[in-house]
């Protein structure tokens, strides 16, 4: 089974935390939320409607007749489905590499249940194999990468790519994350920094791993 039949069993269970009493479901952005969209369309009926994390999961809701609400008017938000870069069986993640961490980490917060979603692949032990997104007011770049040399990583500026508020990403090559919510934490107190793409502090509370075989599932 290829990765991307993987990543669309996982989007496919996530239906099943959606009951009955479920009208609104948060959407991230990724290419494992793309498969969650399609998946979702089959229920919209029931459906008030859904919070998007970014402007390419506004379009693509939209374009599967599922109607698009404003977190604002939304309270509470039941449940948030998002895909991850990587996850360590304590379901802390680091994710960003579609560049909406911070709509993605805005509705996460105000979600009581976060249901994540990946293929096997993206299970690790530690924490930084894959490169820490950091979202950076333009102003501050050059500064911020300074703060991230000196604690060890490698800062290079995303080309060619601006966030959905009009930001930089730096994507931060060669850290080894062992405690995740300290370094959040740490990293959220940087001027300049807009957010980061550890989610540690408000890690996910389900994690669903599509594999060959199955769908497993992980609780914290």
């Amino acid at each position: 089974m290829s990765q991307e039949e993987m990543k669309q069993r996982a989007a496919e269970a996530a239906l099943a935390f959606i009951d009955d009493d479920t009208t609104v479901v948060g959407v991230g952005t990724g290419t494992t939320i793309n498969y969650f969209i399609e998946a979702l369309a089959k229920i919209k009926v029931r459906l008030e409607g859904a919070v998007s994390s970014s402007v390419e999961t506004t379009r693509r809701l939209k374009a599967r007749g599922i109607p698009v609400l404003d977190l604002n008017g939304v309270w509470p938000l039941p449940i948030y489905v998002d895909g991850a870069d990587e996850s360590t069986r304590s379901l802390q993640l680091i994710k960003g590499g579609g560049g909406a961490l911070t709509g993605e980490k805005i509705v996460a917060a105000a979600s009581e249940k976060f249901i994540c979603i990946a293929d096997e692949t993206k299970l690790v032990d530690v924490l930084g194999d894959y490169p820490l997104p950091v979202e950076v007011v333009p102003m501050a770049r050059s500064y911020v990468g300074r703060e991230l040399l000196r604690r060890g990583g490698q800062p290079v500026l995303r080309e060619n790519f601006k966030t959905d508020q009009g930001n930089l990403i730096l994507d931060v090559y060669n850290l080894q994350i062992l405690e995740p919510a300290k370094l959040e934490a740490e990293l959220n107190d940087i001027a300049g920094i807009v957010t980061v793409g550890l989610f540690a502090l408000r890690p996910a509370d389900i994690l669903l791993l599509g594999t060959a075989d199955s769908v497993k599932e992980l609780r914290r």
